[in-house]
Parts: C-alpha cells; sequence; structure tokens
C-alpha cells in the first residue's frame, strides 16, 4: 500500500532544517551575553535587560541586504553578506545611542542548501560578535516554488537598550556644531540596483567584485566608547538617501548641516562608479554614502577628543562640516 505524499515529495526537507540548527550552534554561541537566558531551538528566545540599567529604554530595528544579494548569487560569495545584515539593523540602532543587545534573522529559500545557509548564518554570527550582540534565534523558511534555485532573502532584527536620559535624538544640535564623518568600507548595501546596472550583464573582475562585497562597516563598539566619553549631540547611519537624505532627520527644524566634500577622500568604487556610469554628481550623494558611513555631530570643543578617540579605536575620523541656521525644514547642502 502507498504511503502517499509526503512533505519532502513537496519540497520541503524537514531533516535538512533540523540539520541546520544543529549546525550552526555553534556559531551562535560564541555570540552570547550573560543576559541570554535561552536563544537558538527554542520557539521563543529569552533575554535579560542588563542590570546596570537604570530606566531601560528598549530600541529595535530591522532591515535586509537588499539587492547586493543579487551580485552575491552571481558570484557565489555568502559568507560576508551575514555581517550587512547584521550591520544594517545595529548601526540603526546604535545612532540611539543604544547597545544593541540581541539579534534575530529570517532566511527564507526555495529549496534549502545547508552549506550555503550555514556560510550566511556564520556570517550573521560574525557581525553580531563585531556588534557585541547575542544571535538569538532565527527562522528558516524553505518554501519551494517561491525563490529561483539558489537564490534566498534575507532580514534581520535587533534590539538595543539605552538609559532613558541617555537616548540621543538630536534635539540639542544648534548652529556652530561640527560634523563628523566615519569612513564606509564601500557602497555597504545601498545602491546595488543602481551599481548592478553600472556593471550589466557580466559578473565583475575580482578586484571589483572584491571593493563590490566588502561589508557594511559595524561601528558599534567604537561609537558606543564615544557616547561613554563625550557628549555627542547627533548621530546618523548614511544608508539610502546618501548624506542628503540621513542627516537632515537628527537635525531639529531651524538647523541645516552643510557638508564639504572635498574633506575627505573619495574611495576609488565611488570614483568609478561614477565615471563607469556616468552619474550626476548630485544623484551620487543621493544614492550612495560616498564614503561616509556614520555622522557624528559634537560641539566645536569636543571635536579634538571626539576625533582623537576615534581614531584610537581604529576610525578614519573626518571633519566634514557645520550646523548653521536655517529657516526652513532640516536639510544637508554638499558643498
Amino acid at each position: 500500500m502507498s504511503n502517499g505524499l509526503s512533505y519532502r515529495d513537496a519540497g520541503v526537507d524537514i531533516e535538512a532544517g533540523d540539520a541546520l540548527v544543529e549546525a550552526i550552534k555553534p556559531f551562535a554561541r560564541k555570540t552570547m551575553r550573560p543576559e541570554v537566558l535561552a536563544g537558538i531551538g527554542g520557539f521563543g528566545a529569552l533575554c535579560e535587560i542588563p542590570k546596570k540599567y537604570r530606566q531601560p529604554v528598549l530600541v529595535s530595528g530591522t532591515d535586509g541586504v537588499g539587492t547586493k544579494l543579487k551580485l552575491a548569487f552571481a558570484l557565489h560569495r555568502h559568507s560576508t553578506v551575514g555581517i550587512d545584515l547584521v550591520a544594517m539593523s545595529v548601526n540603526d540602532v546604535l545612532v540611539q545611542g543604544a547597545e544593541p543587545l540581541f539579534f534575530l534573522d529570517y532566511f527564507a529559500c526555495g529549496k534549502l542548501d545547508n552549506k550555503l545557509a550555514a556560510d550566511v548564518i556564520k556570517g550573521i554570527a560574525e557581525g553580531c560578535e563585531l556588534a557585541g550582540c547575542a544571535l538569538i534565534g532565527g527562522e528558516t523558511a524553505e518554501m519551494p516554488d517561491m525563490y529561483p534555485a539558489g537564490e534566498y532573502d534575507l532580514a534581520g532584527f535587533c534590539v538595543g537598550v539605552v538609559e532613558k536620559d541617555r537616548i540621543i535624538d538630536g534635539r540639542s544640535i544648534v548652529p556652530g556644531d561640527v560634523v563628523l564623518g566615519l569612513a564606509s568600507s564601500g557602497a555597504h548595501s545601498n545602491g546595488y540596483s543602481l551599481i548592478r546596472r553600472i556593471i550589466g550583464q557580466h559578473p565583475p573582475g575580482s578586484n571589483l567584485a572584491d571593493s563590490l562585497m566588502e561589508p557594511t562597516r559595524i561601528y558599534v563598539k567604537p561609537v558606543l566608547k564615544l557616547l561613554a566619553a563625550v557628549p555627542v549631540r547627533g548621530l546618523a547611519h548614511i544608508t539610502g538617501g546618501g548624506l542628503v537624505g540621513n542627516v537632515p532627520r537628527v537635525l531639529p527644524r531651524g538647523t541645516k548641516a552643510v557638508i564639504r566634500k572635498s574633506s575627505w577622500p573619495r574611495p576609488e568604487i565611488f570614483k568609478w562608479l561614477q565615471q563607469t556610469g556616468n552619474v550626476a554628481e548630485d544623484e551620487m550623494f543621493r544614492v550612495f554614502n560616498c564614503g561616509i558611513g556614520m555622522v557624528i555631530v559634537v560641539a566645536p570643543d569636543r571635536v579634538q577628543t571626539a576625533t582623537m578617540l576615534l581614531k584610537r579605536e581604529g576610525e578614519l575620523a573626518y571633519e566634514i562640516g557645520t550646523i548653521e541656521a536655517s529657516a526652513g525644514e532640516p536639510e544637508a547642502l554638499i558643498v
């Protein structure tokens, strides 16, 4: 007598999913924090709020990697997109002044390839280590017919914590403040639909591929050290929308940021993209970070201390502009 159809016949391999969970547990264990009570494998992950906080406020963020994944598929490079996934959320949480506490991921595919998935999730764990947050859970979804063979999608979710009276919201920014910029590691995870249009249908050479797949820089540990030592008035993570789109998000009404594009060296990858794609200068700053991945606003008398501390922590920090009075809505002007 026939046993009938099985879930495996329909394209879902439960045993492969269970094997993947076991394979990634060692990566997740390396990210653990003392506050984690129960992590990978349960229905929900348990995490205490660190006891050092008097009035803890939770800060949450979520993001993906975008069409940078299309390059990862074409180049068969899957080990660093997990770092991108973590970076996009932990850097967002950071700009509120928050310490990332834990991270969860969502990995969706048509047919589960355990080696490929393990490479991606190993990168996620590496990103969590760089950010000092725990990888405490996630979801691996095998959905036949939803994705082309060899392709997958990613989403990430981060929760951080900040002392209520130390939340950074930009409200203390005033004209005369100084804008510092931290160097990016490349295009990070933004503008890849335009990048793929520029490079065309042919896979890039190895040097260009290395530059385009360089993972997003995670600024958490250096910036948290800065926040402990220097009063920071505003932070902006430079993602989609570039400097002109993201800096105004932290400015109070009646102010504008005037940013001097000659104040930092533009990385070669952006020069190449602009020349090859014949991209207008305004469009470059609207789409890409153009070499600045995080912006920090401090009072003028804090610039030297902040710059020295950031450089000591391995960041390339530039004084890229000033805050000026404005009659209208907050804006960032590139001059």
